[in-house]
């Protein structure tokens, strides 16, 4: 499948990848060792949310579910792996939970996508100009939870050994970071 117009070309997508070790009863990217990947402006700034949502479908990976902000508590997914496409604003965000030394703070904009593998901790720390938005889509078929890290969550931490990784990338479809990672090229 070709990318459309409205992304950035491969080969000139900025990526960046990060593996982050499990905290108290955040497994993180420790399971299956899957890192939480970022596509720097892979929209154009004056994307919109509809746009987005037009193109997930269109590659049929991901099925877009909502539109809203990140959450400021730190939260994971143990029964689908997600993709944020940031349609408008900027934030500092967090992942792998506010007290993990292992932990990634950075800005995220729109334009951005990040690939969030389940089990990893995310939230956000400070909506930057007012107005942060993302698309949040899961693959195909698969529905989402909410998990705290608390301990009556213990069990279904587990679930996360058998999810399956990504047969083709939730933006540029048979080629892109997602399948990338199986291989160690991001």
């Amino acid at each position: 499948m070709m990318p459309s117009p409205a992304v950035a070309p491969l080969q000139g997508l900025r990526v960046s990848s990060h593996f982050i070790p499990s905290f108290n009863l955040i497994p993180n990217t420790s399971l299956q060792n899957y890192p939480l990947i970022i596509y720097h402006e892979c929209f154009p700034p004056s994307i919109s949310a509809a746009v987005i949502e037009a193109h997930l479908r269109s590659v049929g990976v991901v099925e877009p579910q909502w539109r809203y902000t990140m959450y400021s508590t730190t939260h994971f997914h143990n029964t689908a792996h997600e993709v944020l496409c940031i349609a408008s604003g900027r934030a500092r965000v967090c992942f792998g939970g506010e007290d993990n030394p292992g932990k990634v703070e950075t800005e995220v904009k729109i334009g951005d996508v990040i690939v969030i593998p389940a089990g990893v901790g995310h939230r956000l720390l400070q909506d930057l100009d007012g107005g942060f938005e993302m698309v949040g889509s899961y693959p195909k078929g698969m529905d989402w939870d909410m998990c705290y890290g608390r301990e009556d969550e213990k069990a279904n931490i587990e679930d996360i050994k058998d999810l399956g990784w990504f047969d083709k990338d939730p933006i540029y479809g048979d080629e892109g970071p997602t399948l990338q990672v199986v291989y160690g090229d991001v």
